[in-house]
């Protein structure tokens, strides 16, 4: 079971989730997306907290107000975090997180921690944990099928775009071709047997020079 959230102080507004338990998280770590971002209280035990930020949106510009919900929401999901002020919340990308065979259920680490921000929690907001907790949603999805089809998306997606760059290239290509072409035979009109011949005395009446006396 995965737990959902929306946080309105963002438009649209944020999507949060959160595994049940630490078996779900593994699920979460192994399913994530490149747009997530993972939270944690730091030295705690807590629930694993996801936001999904906008396609291309920084993780490191998270919206302040967001930032502070996504905190106060992985504080109230910490049996000993919740009860504690003056904690810290640890988040970085989804990408970021590091999985071996050596850890227990749930447990990670990180890739790099120069990638991994912190943000103190003086104590829990409740009006932002309710106002959180009302917009919670009970689901079962299929990670793995959801995270498929993500990528089948940006797989598509990538191809459209090098199909539009060739189709662009080509259409630029043939331009500059046909402005090389018309370039190069600019005079054509001029040289053609029709205007020398107009342009010749040959051809002649023999008194057309008697135009000039």
């Amino acid at each position: 079971m995965v737990y959902y959230f929306s946080s309105n102080t963002v438009s649209p507004a944020a999507f949060i989730y959160v595994g049940k338990d630490k078996v779900e998280n593994e699920e979460l770590i192994k399913y994530g997306w490149e747009e997530d971002v993972w939270f944690h209280v730091d030295n705690l035990s807590s629930a694993h907290i996801y936001v999904r930020l906008p396609e291309g949106q920084d993780w490191e510009t998270i919206d302040k107000d967001l930032l502070v919900d996504c905190a106060q929401l992985t504080k109230a999901n910490s049996i000993e975090g919740n009860k504690k002020d003056n904690i810290t919340i640890v988040y970085t990308p989804w990408s970021n997180l590091k999985k071996d065979g050596s850890m227990a259920v749930g447990q990670v680490s990180f890739k790099d921690q120069r990638k991994v921000k912190r943000i103190h929690v003086e104590k829990r907001e409740n009006p932002i944990v309710n106002r959180l907790n009302k917009t919670k949603v009970e689901k079962y999805p299929d990670l793995r099928m959801e995270k498929e089809n993500r990528q089948k998306e940006l797989r598509k997606r990538d191809r459209d775009a090098q199909q539009a760059r060739k189709k662009e290239e080509a259409r630029v290509a043939k331009e500059r071709k046909e402005k090389a072409w018309q370039r190069d035979h600019a005079y054509d009109d001029i040289m053609s047997e029709e205007n020398i011949a107009e342009s010749s005395n040959q051809n002649r009446d023999e008194d057309f020079l008697d135009d000039f006396f």
